[in-house]
């Protein structure tokens, strides 16, 4: 068996044709579509970037019990299983969190690996005294800054050295990719994953794939909102807009790039595909920009994903309805190469609905750490918040204390005491760290962070804008009993529930 796995970051759905998408032409996604099933109620388990990453690659719920870290010790990596069962794995990637201290731990699960630098704040290029008066008339005030490890410094400095189409991050990735393919697609047993941080923000592309979207705009460079509530003004927001659709149908010409490389060397007769996303992000609906600071709502966490294998051609420009989530990659990739699960995977492979397409499991749990617990059975969406989001109870469990940037504060660890066992750590106890205020999280991607904090009921089929919260006291009681027992099954431990209320039992 081979494969190919195709990661991009905050792709999102609606705007895709395949999922019904008008407003940016894609093409190359509608050609992927007719050769691999198209799954219609995919979800995110947990968020941001590297609390996904640590879901796809175990098969397990990382928010229940930690925010963004390091894999732990105690982790079934997928790459990992295939290697030691004797498949080989290659990573091509730009996503430099990977390369920060919280991702430290995910890329060297794989054989070897390919890091192509200059996204976003990745501290690639040197430029200690940068020609700061041409820059600040370039760049809006809320994309600027002179401070030195600033992520808006660093981006603005990357980007001088990123001109030319075939300079940008995610073109060299697939670029690389295409290396990998062209020096081993006559080999057997490997999995490739090209995985690029496009479209994440700040939303900067070729110039050519801007012109379709020009808006008129003649104010400085404005390509990367804030997380938070919209307060620009309407042609700053479309402007916004609009260089999320230039970067979109930059990622639909790649996605052709590889497309074409299947069909120059009918690589659709031996090789698996497989193509998806993190999350999805918010351009203005809800009045929001972005993730981390509001509910999560449908257009973050209901994602595309596209599934290929070539011993099952008959399910080639299919649709599949059951309701699956990133925790279901993982299963998937070891049973495409006959690796049998660990023992502590929660998510199920997904290749027995491309023979037909049938109920996986009755609802999928997701959620930011430290922020609502959240629910959908594919009909209705439950998002349940503590009373208190500051005064919660809320410990991390780990072995691997580091945030995304830095290791755990002495602050933090001061009140650190020792957990007995879960029953996915293998044996092993872990540290039960209290969350406390000054944590580098608290304000960034955890409780301090959210804007909004009230618990609510959608139901999808007669609300799918999620517009007007639905009471109803039954619908909720179901939810609410669903929601129980995936905690349960993920062993959430008993402070998860006790701060949303419910009874562990």
């Amino acid at each position: 068996m081979k494969a190919v796995f195709v990661l991009f970051d905050s792709l999102n759905r609606h705007v895709l044709a395949p999922y019904g998408g008008r407003r940016v032409p894609t093409p190359n996604f509608t050609r992927l579509a007719e050769r691999a099933a198209t799954f219609d109620r995919h979800y995110v388990g947990s968020l941001p970037c590297m609390p996904a990453r640590r879901d796809l690659q175990t098969g397990r719920l990382d928010f229940l019990h930690r925010s963004w870290g390091p894999l732990e010790p105690f982790d079934n990596s997928f790459p990992e299983l295939l290697h030691r069962a004797g498949f080989y794995s290659h990573l091509v990637t730009d996503h430099f969190h990977y390369f920060e201290d919280g991702g430290a731990t995910y890329h060297t699960r794989y054989d070897s690996y390919d890091f192509i630098r200059g996204q976003e704040g990745d501290p690639w290029k040197a430029m200690v005294q940068p020609p700061w008066e041409r820059l600040r008339q370039m760049y809006h005030e809320r994309q600027f800054s002179q401070s030195a490890r600033d992520k808006f410094r660093r981006n603005i400095v990357n980007r001088e050295f990123i001109k030319d189409e075939s300079a940008f991050p995610s073109v060299r990735c697939f670029s690389a990719g295409l290396e990998f393919l062209e020096r081993n697609r006559t080999a057997d047993n490997w999995l490739l994953q090209i995985e690029t941080f496009d479209p994440h923000e700040p939303f900067t592309a070729p110039e050519r794939f801007r012109e379709a979207f020009r808006t008129g705009w003649n104010g400085p460079v404005r390509d990367w909102p804030r997380y938070g509530r919209v307060d620009e003004l309407p042609e700053e927001c479309e402007e916004l807009r609009a260089n999320y659709y230039a970067v979109m149908a930059l990622c639909d010409f790649l996605v052709g790039q590889l497309l074409d490389y299947f069909d120059r060397h009918d690589l659709w007769r031996d090789t698996a595909l497989v193509v998806t996303t993190d999350h999805g992000f918010l351009l203005g609906e809800h009045d929001f920009w972005a993730k981390n600071r509001m509910n999560m709502y449908e257009e973050i966490v209901h994602i595309p994903l596209f599934l290929r294998d070539p011993r099952r051609p008959g399910s080639a420009g299919t649709r599949r309805s059951a309701l699956t989530q990133t925790i279901d990659l993982a299963p998937t990739f070891l049973d495409l190469f006959d690796v049998p699960a660990a023992a502590e995977i929660e998510g199920h492979s997904l290749l027995p609905l491309l023979d037909a397409d049938r109920s996986l499991r009755q609802g999928a749990l997701f959620g930011y750490f430290g922020g609502a617990i959240n629910v959908t059975d594919g009909r209705y969406t439950y998002h349940r918040f503590p009373p208190d989001l500051r005064s919660q109870e809320l410990y991390q469990y780990t072995l691997m204390p580091t945030h995304i940037w830095e290791p755990f504060t002495p602050e933090e660890l001061a009140g650190a005491s020792l957990a007995q066992p879960m029953s996915f750590t293998k044996g092993a106890p872990v540290l039960k760290i209290p969350v406390i205020e000054r944590s580098p999280m608290f304000d960034n991607y955890g409780p301090g962070a959210l804007l909004e904090s009230e618990t609510r009921l959608y139901d999808l089929a007669d609300d799918p804008g999620q517009n007007t919260p639905l009471y109803s006291p039954e619908i909720e009681e179901a939810m609410t009993r669903l929601m129980r027992d995936l905690m349960r099954s993920n062993d959430a431990p008993p402070e998860a529930f006790a701060r949303i209320g419910i009874e562990a039992q």
